[in-house]
């Protein structure tokens, strides 16, 4: 908790049948007011820092708990600084604290209060953004010369106006030429802190610090306090064999396992036994013609079903680790190992898929480089790949344009004569589709687009996604111990196959 005392500030009492009942004035003056306290921290408050609507402070005496005198009735956001308004209890304590009031003797007030957010400027100010304030007290020596009472009504007017009391220094005052840097805090502040004018501290001798001890309260806490604020500092270059290195978790990797290619054509499951398996295919298809005559014979045809031999491939890696790597990481080493291998084992398998797609889809159509910026040209361009597709495919349509990432580019900087995106992430009426630079995938002239970086440079496919299949048996990670070196192997493997099952549904450029 910090203890702060005010900048400037005036407080008036309300009049009542026997004594006053409230106290108004200024208690914390914002930014870039700022005041020392005991420890030598500076410290000042911004505006908007408290929450008018908190649950009541109290109303002290020297920040001193036991010395309830009453509560801070409201709270008001005023251009210098917090307004406030307190109400006395009605105990002879209270209206011994209004008579110092009147007295002058106790002539400005301090706020207690728990930073929960706050900067440093450049100078080491502490710049609180937001605090809990915990209770204003009624103290006599302010830290700035300028927090005094100036004004006091009671219901009879006193013989002689209190003389304000001076303070010895100035306040200080954080201009606009240090900005405030943000600084991680890695600890709020809890423990009272109390901001009274700096004196200079006479250590005491032994028989005084008995004396001080033996008489207890005021005079003892004086001394404890001005003990801590004598005492040597120590940096953390002293202490670090209790400086603990924590680790922000959860670990970073920057490597995406995203499988495109797989993904929009979809993986099927394996078989389990053989190392090759059959995908049966129908190549020579039944023949239908119209009857040349009444009782002649109808058309003779004959059905071809040949065999494809899918030969299955294993993919995998592993690691060896020491058993005390295991036992004291933190966070825990394996599973960080096995998301990695999850991630390069995605992308492993997605670059094989993708590779086998280009090589398997053997028609081409010659596409002019220095033609890709004009968008007719690849309306042009899409439409003769949909019709070669429809006419060698039997009468099937494409779905889908696998583009590499220079293509993609190339789609996303497309525009009509008007200089509107051919392809806008909000797609108004008559639009080519939608494509966005945050995700490689969208559509364009009606295909579904994936953009896979596992493609080489310059490839442009266009096809229909059922020519292409994929068969994939995912196995996992597998772990086996080694006791003669108390370590432990890690692997993580799996079966992929592809097979271009009909290249006439793709259409491939071939650059010009």
């Amino acid at each position: 908790m910090i203890h702060f005392v005010n900048v400037p500030i005036t407080l008036d009492a309300a009049a009542g049948e026997d004594s006053p009942k409230t106290i108004t004035g200024l208690a914390v003056p914002w930014f870039p007011v700022s005041a020392t306290v005991m420890d030598g921290t500076k410290v000042a408050f911004q505006r908007g820092a408290f929450d008018l609507n908190m649950k009541a402070p109290k109303l002290l005496e020297n920040h001193d708990m036991s010395a309830l005198r009453g509560v801070v009735s409201s709270l008001a956001d005023m251009p210098e600084g917090l307004g406030f308004t307190a109400t006395f209890a009605k105990t002879g304590a209270a209206s011994d604290a209004i008579e110092l009031v009147k007295a002058g003797a106790y002539d400005s007030v301090s706020v207690g209060a728990v930073p929960t957010k706050f900067k440093y400027d450049k100078n080491g100010v502490m710049v609180v953004s937001q605090a809990d304030l915990i209770e204003i007290s009624l103290v006599a020596q302010p830290a700035f010369k300028d927090a005094l009472i100036t004004e006091i009504a009671a219901s009879e007017p006193d013989a002689t106006e209190p003389t304000p009391i001076d303070s010895e220094e100035e306040p200080e005052v954080a201009t606009q030429e240090n900005p405030v840097v943000e600084v991680e805090a890695s600890i709020i502040p809890t423990t009272p802190i109390y901001a009274t004018a700096k004196r200079e501290f006479v250590m005491p001798s032994a028989a005084e610090y008995i004396s001080a001890a033996f008489v207890g309260g005021d005079k003892w806490r004086e001394m404890s306090e001005g003990l801590r604020a004598a005492a040597p500092n120590v940096a953390t270059a002293d202490i670090p064999g209790v400086l603990p290195i924590p680790i922000v978790q959860p670990v970073y990797n920057n490597f995406i396992g995203r499988r495109p290619v797989i993904d929009a054509i979809g993986a099927k499951a394996m078989p389990q036994g053989g190392k090759v398996f059959i995908r049966p295919e129908v190549t020579t298809h039944t023949s239908i013609a119209v009857q040349s005559a009444e009782n002649a014979a109808l058309q003779s045809g004959t059905f071809v079903v040949t065999d494809n031999q899918v030969t299955k491939a294993a993919y995998g890696g592993y690691v060896t680790l020491s058993e005390q790597s295991i036992d004291w990481s933190q966070p825990e080493i394996i599973g960080l190992i096995l998301d990695d291998m999850g991630r390069i084992y995605a992308n492993q398998t997605d670059d094989v898929a993708a590779d086998n797609l280009k090589t398997g889809a053997t028609t081409t159509r010659a596409f002019t480089a220095a033609s890709a910026t004009d968008p007719s040209y690849w309306s042009s361009w899409v439409g003769g790949a949909a019709t070669t597709i429809l006419t060698a495919s039997n009468g099937n349509s494409p779905t889908h344009l696998f583009l590499s990432p220079d293509y993609w580019s190339v789609l996303l900087s497309l525009s009509d004569t008007s200089k509107r995106p051919l392809f806008p992430q909000v797609g108004p009426m008559n639009a080519f589709g939608n494509l966005t630079p945050g995700q490689p995938s969208g559509v364009a002239f009606g295909l579904s687009v994936v953009v896979d970086r596992n493609f080489a440079d310059n490839t442009i496919i266009v096809g229909d996604a059922t020519g292409y299949e994929i068969f994939e048996q995912m196995k996992g990670a597998l772990s086996i111990d080694v006791p003669s070196t108390m370590s432990r192997t890690i692997a993580f493997r799996g079966y992929l196959a592809t097979l271009m099952i009909d290249p006439s549904k793709f259409v491939k450029a071939a650059m010009a």
